[in-house]
């Protein structure tokens, strides 16, 4: 049982119950959990599609994992004494300091050396788009010095749309993990906020590639007061490296733009 917040026994035991039982109700392909560490922190960024999406991959990744929910979930009674014990850590997404607490919380499960999971949108995408990702799970990761592992879901949108309150039986999704981005190729290149914003930038084109979804420039919800006024771009190349490089120019060429 871990001594702090995010997930323990309670959410091994149902993990272990529930998984069998999540395999008979619906088909989930796995592809990438090769990629996962046996130990040691890590962070996992997914599209948010569904309701489904944290069930489901914490039924599937193969030891537990702490998951940011949003603070509503504690207005109810069906739900704020359950999921916070299934390892879900309640976040304000008003954002700016309202936020920290949830972010503190991820940091104390890293540095247990746990899985801890974070949606960079920042909520369900309504219309199948992806959405701009915010720059928590950059600024954790570039904290703790642990990397960040993209994750595309595909189907549980099918399974449980946004507005559903049930599920739909024997239908497919899939979950793919990518390679780990690693926060060392983004520190001591800079302001630190565009450090961030470079790194969920790269998780985010991996997303896309995984997903298949649109990407869209744009936050989906309300835009956080933390996140930087300077427009980010999802690169179109496949290089990580070029990726990068081609990143610094765009911001350059809007620098001088707003000095002109």
């Amino acid at each position: 049982m871990s001594d702090g917040p995010g997930a323990g026994n309670l959410q091994r035991r149902v993990r272990k119950i529930g998984a069998p039982v999540v395999s008979i109700l619906w088909d989930i392909q796995l592809s990438g959990y090769e990629r996962l560490p046996a130990d040691g922190p890590a962070i996992l960024c997914p599209n948010h599609i569904s309701f489904l999406d944290s069930a489901f991959l914490a039924f599937t990744v193969p030891r537990n994992i702490s998951f940011v929910g949003k603070a509503e979930y504690m207005d109810s009674w069906k739900t704020k004494f359950l999921f916070p014990a299934l390892g879900m850590i309640p976040i304000d997404r008003s954002g700016g300091s309202a936020s920290n607490a949830a972010l503190d919380a991820a940091e104390e499960v890293l540095n247990r050396g746990e899985l801890f999971g974070i949606y960079p949108e920042g909520t369900r995408s309504r219309d199948g788009t992806l959405g701009k990702g915010r720059t928590g799970a950059a600024r954790l990761a570039m904290k703790v010095g642990c990397p960040i592992y993209p994750v595309g879901i595909v189907g549980t949108d099918e399974i449980q749309p946004p507005d559903a309150k049930v599920p739909k039986l024997r239908k497919t999704a899939e979950i793919r993990i990518g390679r780990p981005i690693k926060p060392e190729r983004y520190m001591n290149r800079g302001a630190e906020h565009m450090a961030w914003r470079s790194m969920i930038d790269e998780v985010m084109f991996e997303v896309r590639e995984l997903s298949g979804q649109t990407y869209v420039n744009q936050y989906h919800g309300q835009t956080a007061e933390t996140e930087p006024t300077v427009a980010a771009r999802v690169g179109n190349v496949t290089d990580a490296a070029n990726r990068f490089e081609q990143q610094q120019v765009d911001e350059a060429r809007i620098a001088l733009a707003a000095k002109g």
